[in-house]
């Protein structure tokens, strides 16, 4: 670790990782809802395990960013980070909103939370992944504001790069596109076309120059390929994602009431959001193989590596199976929008966080690398999670495809009712489940690999000091 501000980055990935854990159980816990209806019923409803399950990712995913932005902006600036004290700070004050919040949708109902919260003086609540209460909402703003204060900071006394102004301007988009969160009009046409301007603008919009600019990171530091020959490939690649993903909002605008030219719109751009994606993975593939160094962190790189094609897989293809306009007609919010969800979320977001933890949890332990041990076994929860995600995948397609046929656009021309098609598809979801445990196992590899490199530390390259 080059600098000890950097040591900030710990709790920040530490209580991401924790969070992500939760977010699995709750998966666990509405997959078997899936198959098994008053499973946990009614300690823990159907929509109260959904929100948990949600919520935590989105939360556990700022986590990492932050914790990423903090561990790389000071070496990409080349000085200390403004204020370790404010990011300590504002850590605990995210984390204990983020566990009050988590405790108040198990504790009480929905309605019962959103009247202690306040909620009719200022509404805010009751939408998808919006759940939160609104003095949550302030609480992150807060949160964001200070941060970014703090990150800009420290960018401003120290050296700007292509890689710290794209993340900068991705963090940035990041808060300000979350502010529609409080805009919450009668009018439910209204309502979901700037909902979308969170959900949306957030993971097909700024959070990709996130993305981009923490694999650049990744792959300097890994590769040894000069600078200048990666910020090109990362201007094309952030050009591409915010031109494409910006007009690609209209693919949500399809059937909710907005003008007819969204059709149009929607559709062309959306055939255009896989080509950053794709541009992403060939980006990576490029910098391998022009490496000037053989970094003995492989992990890291294969996680790299492997959030590139899980990304344009997840993001790109699914994205692009369903989001034309006459297919979207009859698979809007069918399985096959699960799929894509949950394979363009773990390949873009999800890997690229666990990437930088690979990278950065070593050298802020003093070793370059963990022990070859610790990494064969990180690499092996690499392809337990990449492959049972995949399977997960697969499985909900074919059960979006089954929906699509028996209840949207039967054969017979008679459309069976939304139960019995789930009950048609039950022996799917519960191979989705038993995948979902497979990933599960996944991640306690991924966490036992740290054991394993606490235990075998004195085998791994120690990290050479500054002069």
């Amino acid at each position: 670790m080059k600098y000890q501000s950097q040591a900030v980055a710990k709790p920040y990935f530490v209580f991401a990782l924790i969070l992500f854990i939760a977010q699995i159980v709750f998966g666990l816990v509405l997959g078997m809802q899936y198959v098994v209806g008053d499973f946990l019923f009614p300690e823990i409803p159907f929509n109260v395990a959904r929100m948990v399950h949600t919520n935590t990712l989105i939360v556990w995913l700022l986590f990492g960013f932050m914790g990423a932005t903090y561990y790389l902006v000071p070496e990409e600036t080349q000085c200390e980070l403004y204020s370790p004290k404010l990011a300590w700070i504002l850590f605990w004050v995210f984390a204990v909103a983020a566990v009050l919040t988590v405790i108040g949708y198990l504790a009480v109902p929905y309605a019962v939370l959103a009247k202690i919260t306040g909620n009719e003086y200022f509404p805010t609540m009751g939408r998808e992944f919006l759940e939160q209460p609104t003095i949550t909402k302030i609480g992150i703003v807060i949160v964001c504001l200070g941060f970014l204060y703090n990150v800009g900071m420290t960018i401003l006394r120290g050296r700007k790069t292509v890689v710290n102004m794209v993340l900068i301007t991705g963090l940035i988009g990041l808060a300000v596109f979350f502010l529609f969160a409080f805009y919450n009009p009668v009018s439910l046409t209204l309502d979901k076309y700037f909902w979308w301007w969170v959900v949306h603008l957030w993971v097909e919009g700024v959070w990709e120059l996130i993305l981009g600019a923490i694999l650049a990171f990744i792959l300097i530091k890994t590769t040894g390929v000069d600078r200048e020959v990666v910020e090109k490939w990362l201007y094309l690649i952030i050009a591409m994602a915010l031109i494409s993903g910006i007009l690609g909002t209209g693919h949500h605008y399809f059937f909710i009431g907005a003008p007819e030219y969204w059709l149009w719109i929607g559709s062309v751009f959306s055939a255009i959001e896989p080509l950053p994606f794709f541009m992403m993975m060939l980006f990576a593939y490029s910098m391998i193989k022009q490496r000037r160094r053989d970094h003995p962190n492989k992990a890291a790189v294969a996680w790299a590596l492997g959030c590139t094609i899980m990304a344009f897989l997840g993001a790109g293809v699914w994205g692009f199976l369903h989001t034309l306009a006459p297919v979207n007609y009859y698979t809007h919010g069918s399985q096959i929008t699960a799929a894509h969800g949950h394979l363009a979320f773990f390949g873009a977001y999800v890997m690229i966080v666990l990437a930088i933890i690979s990278y950065a949890w070593p050298q802020m332990k003093g070793r370059l690398c963990n022990s070859p041990q610790a990494q064969r076994v990180e690499i092996l929860s690499i392809w337990v999670m990449c492959l049972s995600m995949l399977a997960i995948t697969l499985l909900l397609t074919a059960a979006g495809v089954v929906q699509v046929m028996l209840q949207r656009m039967p054969a017979d021309g008679v459309a069976l009712s939304y139960m019995i098609t789930q009950d048609a598809i039950s022996s799917i979801y519960w191979a989705r489940l038993i995948s979902g445990v497979f990933f599960g196992l996944g991640i306690a590899l991924y966490l036992y690999s740290f054991v394993i490199a606490q235990r075998t530390h004195h085998l791994a390259p120690a990290l050479e000091q500054p002069r």
